[in-house]
């Protein structure tokens, strides 16, 4: 470190004082001096990925496709993450249920259709509009009600 005065202040019946500022010197023997602006703005970056390398990658929310369907359909659901990549295909690995558009699901309740790996198809005598839902299973209400998917995505199923 070298030291260099930037100012002394002399005040009657008192010992000078100094004020200085430390450089950093670089292996060439030249000094240096990194300001609190260029220090922030190479600092934050990497602090930034230090936090990103804590954190695991998240499901953000769900789309389901076609948003409506007649008797049978094969339904898509395609998951947004929090990190690359961001858009993924979870038709097959994603929950999926007949339930309400709050994203709860039937549970043990007779839903007039089922689903099963995005397939959602009518039971026989069934006549009615089903909401197929897709999403990450959270907690369960009560042993006969279904998961709370959180996120969700959502989708009609009409039943002639």
């Amino acid at each position: 470190m070298v030291e260099r005065d930037l100012a002394k202040v002399d005040v009657a019946g008192s010992t000078p004082v100094s004020r200085s500022r430390y450089f950093r010197v670089s292996l060439g023997g030249s000094v240096r001096n990194l300001r609190p602006a260029c220090t922030l703005a190479f600092l934050l970056p990497i602090a930034a990925g230090l936090l990103a390398c804590g954190s695991s990658r998240s499901l953000q929310s769900v789309s389901v496709s076609p948003a409506a369907a007649t008797s049978q359909a094969q339904f898509t659901a395609t998951g947004a993450y929090n990190k690359m990549p961001t858009s993924v295909d979870i038709t097959s690995t994603t929950t999926w249920c007949i339930g309400s558009t709050s994203g709860v699901c039937d549970g043990n309740i007779i839903a007039g259709a089922t689903v099963t790996a995005g397939l959602a198809q009518c039971q026989a005598g069934f006549t009615g509009t089903v909401t197929v839902l897709a999403g990450q299973a959270g907690s369960m209400g009560n042993p006969d009600g279904g998961n709370q998917l959180q996120p969700f995505g959502a989708a009609q199923l009409s039943c002639p």
